[in-house]
């Protein structure tokens, strides 16, 4: 058992250490061309990612300016201005966003909202780093690229791999890519106090076969992804180009999946092998990795993958943000299962009266219970199949379905009002608080749509199947 007060003060001495150097900085923002603006400012990672963490009181004038502090709890980092601007008095506000880095320099911002893209309309002061070096970096990087790729893309789509000729080009191919890397790394040290410099080692080349099939490249991406990348800078997690380099890995598992089944071990997969690259990596780092892989199972209700994560909870170093979500989500999973009753929840009985759903009593051999939303393209999905299956095999002689709708917004909840007389025979009702309903909570529902099986007379959990084909099964079993 782990001692918890020894893990609170890791944690805490490793958070000091993160934060050591930090201090709040000032933003002064001269404003033209418009009539007024309101601003604010928004961290881009972190538990109040496009919240904004300060915004002014009051709009500023045109040919006026402001100052607005960023805290250093926040920095370094990377932000978006919010400029919701007026062209005069009367106008509508309309937005306009300026993306940027902070570290411990204090910036001056010249900006006309209307033409926020332009560098002669909105720049920073004389001798700011941090954004002039990512605008540096990012054009010289351009052309060095530019020339790789070009070579890559002959060799990935030439047809006589075995050839001479290909053989020169692939040894060419392989002294750029050395030479790229290495002015990677030099760009890396040479500016290694700067915060942006964490974004450089995500442009790394690493060693590819060219000349294989599809899929032997894709597997030689996989294996060599995370060669490069330095796991043992804390800062690494502050930036966004790790959740966007992470997205590409995972999109190289998604595109072999053609099942759910299979996506869901694909994901499995992709999850565990790169907690286990990072998980020698600093205690941040590894931390932000099991968040980010949790947020992707909760998004697609991967129950494998959750429990997948377990192991690594129980490691003091690993410093996840969600530890408490994720083992109250992995409580509540070994709850749901078949054989346990299913938990209760208010529906209504035949004459519109409340009834609980245990005491719900029907002549139906079995209760469905559907969490979906009408909005939902895979939720329309399933509903188009399940309904006429539903039909089929003799509607309420069979199953009497409870369909509980999530949608929350006004435009979710009109979509869902269309779509229910279309649905003749099935129990209808939206849990208030959608997602965050009760009825979502006590099944832990975080993304549909999901199907639970229930036994009509004895109100235990038969199955949770994920199609049409899995509740078919289920039925014929029973």
């Amino acid at each position: 058992m782990l001692n918890k007060n020894r893990v609170i003060l890791f944690i805490f001495l490793l958070a000091g250490q993160f934060a050591s150097n930090a201090q709040d900085i000032n933003i002064k923002i001269h404003v033209n061309s418009v009539f007024d603006t309101k601003i604010s400012i928004l961290p881009l990672v972190g538990s109040k990612a496009y919240k904004p963490v300060v915004e002014t009181t009051e709009n500023v004038k045109n040919g006026t300016s402001t100052t607005l502090i960023v805290p250093k709890d926040y920095l370094p980092g990377q932000f978006v201005l919010r400029f919701d601007y007026r062209d005069k008095e009367t106008s509508t506000p309309y937005p306009a966003e300026k993306y940027f880095f902070a570290n411990n320099q204090n910036l001056e911002l010249w900006v006309n909202p209307k033409a926020i893209g332009k560098p002669d309309s909105t720049y920073f002061q004389t001798g700011e780093r941090e954004n002039a070096l990512f605008a540096e970096f990012a054009k010289e990087n351009g052309q060095r690229r530019s020339q790789l790729n070009l070579l890559q893309n002959f060799l990935m789509n030439y047809d006589q791999p075995k050839s001479k000729f290909y053989q020169t080009g692939y040894a060419e191919y392989e002294s750029r890519r050395n030479e790229y890397n290495q002015w990677l790394t030099s760009q890396i040290k040479t500016n290694d106090d700067a915060f942006v410099s964490r974004t450089f080692q995500f442009q790394y080349v690493p060693q590819l076969e060219l000349g294989g099939t599809e899929k032997q490249r894709m597997d030689n991406m996989i294996d060599h992804y995370f060669d490069m990348v330095n796991f043992q800078d804390p800062l690494l997690a502050k930036t966004t180009d790790l959740r966007d380099w992470m997205n590409n890995y995972v999109n190289l598992y998604g595109a072999r999946a053609t099942t759910v089944a299979l996506r869901d071990s694909l994901f499995t997969l992709a999850g565990k092998t790169a907690i286990e690259k990072v998980k020698s990596g600093h205690p941040l780092v590894y931390g932000w990795m099991v968040d980010y892989f949790f947020k992707g199972y909760e998004s697609f209700n991967i129950t494998k993958g959750m429990q997948m994560l377990q192991p690594y909870l129980e490691d003091p170093r690993c410093l996840t943000n969600k530890r408490l979500e994720i083992e109250r989500r992995l409580q509540g999973i070994e709850t749901i299962r078949p054989g346990v009753v299913a938990p209760d929840f208010t529906t209504t009985d035949a004459a519109g009266k409340p009834v609980s759903f245990l005491n719900y009593k029907t002549s139906s051999r079995f209760k469905l219970i559907l969490f979906w939303s009408a909005d939902c393209q895979h939720c329309k999905e399933m509903v188009q199949k399940l309904y006429p299956w539903y039909l089929q095999i003799g509607g309420k002689r069979q199953i009497e379905v409870f369909a509980i709708s999530v949608d929350y917004t006004e435009t979710e909840i009109k979509v869902w009002e269309e779509a229910k007389p279309k649905l003749i025979g099935w129990k209808h009702s939206r849990a208030a608080g959608g997602i965050n309903s009760a009825e979502a909570n006590a099944y832990f529902i975080l993304a549909t749509p999901v199907m639970i099986l229930v036994d009509a007379k004895t109100n235990k959990i038969v199955a949770m199947p994920d199609n049409i084909d899995d509740l078919e099964k289920a039925i014929k079993q029973e």
